[in-house]
């Protein structure tokens, strides 16, 4: 999968969780990216914020140590940026 194409798909999660269409991160990547997610969009989608951060947190209960600091995120390659991230979701929580 090219980096687009894992970008757009991170940005489809982000949606679904932001949407309550799903709930629980399931991998360490998706956990850390809801989080920024939530973390990012929080001062204009407050309770797709909410969503956000709790999928991030339910992962992390049972796996706290794959909990990384958000500029990790970037430096993994998870996100390219955080204003890349901020205007995706922007986009897409604002095209509902």
């Amino acid at each position: 999968m090219d980096s687009r194409s894992a970008e757009s798909q991170m940005l489809e999660r982000c949606v679904a969780f932001a949407a309550g269409k799903a709930t629980a991160a399931v991998s360490q990547q998706e956990a850390n990216v809801c989080r920024v997610a939530g973390m990012i969009v929080g001062s204009r989608f407050r309770e797709e914020s909410r969503r956000l951060l709790a999928a991030g947190d339910h992962y992390f209960q049972t796996h706290p140590h794959e909990f990384v600091e958000p500029g990790e995120v970037v430096r993994r390659g998870w996100i390219v940026s955080f204003p890349r991230l901020r205007e995706g979701l922007y986009r897409r929580f604002e095209g509902k």
